[in-house]
């Protein structure tokens, strides 16, 4: 009888001085600007840990909580969450805000 494994999906997590590292060290990166208490931020919880198991290899995904990094907050005029802050080459091709599904996302990042 086989027994099935359940392998845990762990998101890179972000800090004011870790951002500009991850973005360069990925040649597509998306990053998901959330805060706990943000209702639609948790609800793509999971959307955005089945990003990063299926865009494994061709993406870099991360979150960074927006209470606790101000700085990028201000430096990329975030004023609504969730913002999805989508990188190529480390620059920024577009900004996504409110909630997406993991499809969407996904398409938007094989055409760019």
């Amino acid at each position: 009888m086989a027994v099935g494994i359940q392998v845990k999906i762990v998101v890179t997590e972000l800090k004011d001085g870790t951002f500009d590292e991850f973005i360069g060290s990925n040649s597509v990166a998306v990053i998901d600007c959330w805060a706990p208490w943000c209702g639609p931020c948790r609800r793509m919880t999971p959307i955005i840990e089945e990003l990063s198991n299926e865009m494994m290899g061709k993406a870099g995904v991360a979150k960074l909580n927006v209470d606790e990094n101000p700085a990028i907050s201000v430096r990329f005029g975030i004023r609504a969450i969730p913002t999805l802050l989508i990188f190529k080459d480390g620059i920024l091709m577009d900004t996504l805000v409110g909630l997406r599904g993991k499809e969407d996302i996904i398409e938007y990042i094989e055409t760019m």
